[in-house]
């Protein structure tokens, strides 16, 4: 059985879905927003919107710290949206679920309070060419500390991961491997299921990062079997701010706080403090409660949609504006995996991506241009940036026709100026 659940839901209608989203109905430069930067961020619809607004206005309280109306109410909203996630990605328990600021902070907290502990001189932590800065940065911040080494699984032109080279970088000294669900810069879908069999064969953890994952496919993390699995809200149409790490429970209660303060602890004496019940332990001081109501309504919005269906419309777009702009000429794709998400990371023949970015901007089309905090990605294909175009559940045909019009226009332009 896949990793990746399929969620029953009515009829994908485009139509309504966008109606949902009123960031979608803007002018920009006085022209239609066409929105394609959702790797970076997605847009909110009504009922997060509605949602985060209803707590602030009637229930706007501290949580799990009074017996009065409005405590309780936003206590409930809060733990309703835990069990929301957990529901979500099938964990198997609501205490499995800790709120973190984000996808950054979770890998954070498992570096400083899980594999810390463990490292010891010699050891090695695997990750890939494919990861984001947040999931190589504070692996080096260990290593440096503890003098322990990173590996770097390798890639090939297609950037995809190479999983008789990711096999052979495991070792004996290998004390823990994170690896990125699906890439940012490139939308390659990694193997993660096989990835934690051959860890777990030679009882190596895994961390997978979820954060271009849950908003496009179902994940299941019993299914999946990883051992902590992060994510940040605001990739999944939910408020910034606030992030999921999923962990084993058995995991999570040999772990050491992260941070201390407020609400994570039972007693607190001068001589000594008892820790909170998980997920508490985890959850010091005034959560981003807003923003966990906010995630529990993105989910809850995204399971009425149905994650099957929004994921076969994507499926659609993906080879339409595949075929789309590898038929511009001096366009080149970087990232071609088989098994991807709707990322179109591209360069234009004599055109800076910043300068790409800049003239769509005129004609009200969003993308990202840079290294998209995957320098190392940029640095295997021999290029300091690219455009990127990034789908969600809202996007349509009539916009990748907008995009490549747009590129089009852009080529004449420098063209012309040339």
């Amino acid at each position: 059985m896949s990793a990746l659940r399929v969620l029953k839901s009515a009829e994908f209608d485009l139509l309504q879905i966008r109606r949902d989203f009123p960031a979608l109905h803007q002018k920009v430069h006085g022209k239609p927003l066409v929105y394609l930067d959702n790797a970076a961020t997605t847009q909110k619809p009504k009922a997060v919107i509605d949602a985060v607004s209803q707590f602030y206005r009637s229930d706007c309280s501290n949580v799990h710290r009074a017996v009065h109306a409005l405590s309780e109410r936003a206590t409930n909203a809060y733990e309703a949206a835990r069990r929301t996630v957990q529901q979500f990605i099938n964990a198997r328990s609501e205490r499995e679920i800790v709120f973190v600021r984000g996808a950054t902070e979770a890998i954070n907290l498992v570096m400083n309070s899980f594999v810390r502990p463990r490292m010891k001189s010699g050891g090695e932590i695997l990750i890939s060419v494919l990861e984001h800065h947040s999931n190589i940065v504070p692996w080096q911040l260990l290593a440096e500390q503890t003098a322990a080494r990173l590996v770097v699984a390798p890639i090939n032109d297609d950037g995809e991961l190479m999983l008789d080279e990711f096999e052979q970088c495991l070792s004996s000294r290998t004390v823990f491997v994170s690896l990125a669900h699906i890439s940012n810069a490139l939308g390659t879908v990694l193997p993660v299921r096989e990835i934690v069999q051959m860890a777990h064969a030679r009882n190596i953890p895994v961390l997978i990062d979820g954060a271009q994952a849950v908003a496009h496919a179902g994940v299941d993390v019993h299914e999946l079997d990883c051992d902590f699995y992060a994510f940040s809200g605001h990739k999944v149409f939910g408020p910034t701010g606030i992030g999921v790490l999923y962990g084993r429970e058995n995991l999570l209660d040999e772990m050491p706080p992260y941070q201390a303060g407020g609400d994570m602890i039972r007693t607190v004496t001068f001589e000594k403090t008892t820790y909170n019940d998980l997920p508490y332990k985890f959850e010091a001081g005034t959560p981003h409660i807003a923003g966990a109501i906010g995630l529990g309504a993105a989910l809850e919005y995204l399971k009425r949609v149905g994650i099957d269906r929004a994921g076969a419309h994507e499926r659609g777009l993906l080879a339409y504006g595949t075929e789309l702009l590898t038929a511009i000429p001096g366009l080149r794709m970087i990232g071609t995996a088989r098994e991807k998400i709707g990322v179109f990371s591209f360069v234009l023949e004599g055109v800076h991506p910043h300068d790409v970015g800049t003239i769509l901007d005129r004609d009200g089309i969003a993308v990202r241009t840079g290294h998209h905090c995957a320098q190392p990605v940029m640095e295997r294909f021999g290029v300091p940036a690219t455009t990127r175009a990034s789908l969600a559940l809202y996007n349509s045909k009539a916009e990748l026709d907008a995009l490549a019009n747009g590129i089009r226009r852009l080529q004449k332009l420098f063209a012309i100026s040339g």
